[in-house]
């Protein structure tokens, strides 16, 4: 089974960071800083060469939107009320890395583009139904992509990133779920798995999984209505949920209770097709409870703003900004 470490939206987000200053100033590619930030981590480096592949495919693009929406720019820089840069633009490099900045701020993560060309199937900002060869049957939440094998005997399928709901067919071949270097194995069911970070949420509706955390460890068995959630190669313990409470985002609903708001912007900011940024740290660990509708985040945002007391605004039609 093979492990491929996530690039997290942060890692990406420094990753163009670094390129922008090493675009303006060339030195800096041989300084300690970028070579210590390099050095941290194999995500760092994976993420920087992505970064200068999107970077060279971008370079034409880039320039043309810079010339043809610098009022627009503009506007988003006074919108936010930053002060004033006093150097002047440094050609194609400076309007690249600002183009690039906002697309990153707006819901553009160049990992994820890179994902999607790596994948069989991937949904945007609504929930996908998905019929596999073997006749099984995929739900995809928003923001998810997978890559489906058949070969060899076996059905496997591998959660690049988001969350899906399996219905499996039976056919005498094992069917398999990759994600996050751990490995779901059915055993009759209905069930989905879920991308957090290092790891993965495997939840049970009905029939039973084995759940593997890491090449090499025990297998979990879990039945119908039953969560198990693994990270860095260690599966937690099996819970009992309200399974259907827990799915409901396949009927256009997330129900929460007692979770952090920033839990519940994240869900949300998969159903929409931008950034929702909170601007308060200690409002995001406030808890929420409640039941919102997909297909509506905005509306959902209004609401929470109402009872947590932030306000919205919305610059640009795609970054959402809470205060």
């Amino acid at each position: 089974m093979s492990v491929e470490q996530p690039i997290t939206a942060a890692q990406s987000q420094a990753a163009l960071r670094w390129l922008g200053r090493i675009q303006q100033q060339p030195a800096q590619a041989e300084g300690a800083a970028f070579k210590r930030w390099l050095l941290e981590s194999p995500a760092h480096r994976q993420a920087y060469a992505e970064a200068q592949a999107l970077w060279r495919l971008s370079e034409a693009p880039a320039a043309r939107l810079a010339a043809e929406e610098h009022q627009g720019l503009q506007a988003y820089l006074e919108a936010m009320r930053r002060p004033e840069r006093k150097r002047p633009w440094r050609g194609l490099a400076v309007a690249a890395s600002l183009v690039l900045a906002l697309g990153f701020a707006a819901g553009w993560q160049p990992q994820f583009w890179l994902q999607d060309l790596r994948a069989d199937y991937t949904s945007g900002a609504q929930v996908r139904q998905v019929t596999l060869a073997d006749r099984s049957q995929l739900t995809l939440d928003a923001g998810t992509a997978v890559a489906v094998d058949f070969a060899h005997g076996q059905r496997r399928v591998r959660l690049l990133r988001g969350a899906a709901f399996f219905e499996v067919t039976h056919t005498g071949e094992p069917f398999l779920v990759d994600a996050q270097g751990g490995e779901v194995r059915v055993l009759g069911t209905q069930f989905e798995v879920r991308g957090q970070g290092d790891g993965a949420q495997v939840t049970v509706r009905s029939g039973r999984v084995a759940v593997t955390a890491a090449e090499g460890q025990p297998a979990r068995e879990l039945t119908a209505s039953q969560q198990l959630v693994y990270a860095d190669g260690v599966a937690g313990g099996v819970e009992a949920v309200d399974s259907d409470s827990r799915l409901a985002w396949r009927q256009g609903w997330l129900n929460y209770y007692q979770v952090p708001l920033a839990q519940v912007l994240e869900d949300l900011g998969r159903y929409y097709p931008g950034r929702i940024l909170l601007l308060d740290g200690e409002l995001a660990q406030r808890k929420v409870s409640g039941s919102f509708p997909v297909a509506e985040p905005l509306a959902a945002l209004d609401s929470l703003g109402k009872v947590m007391g932030f306000e919205r605004q919305t610059l640009l039609g795609r970054l959402t900004i809470l205060r």
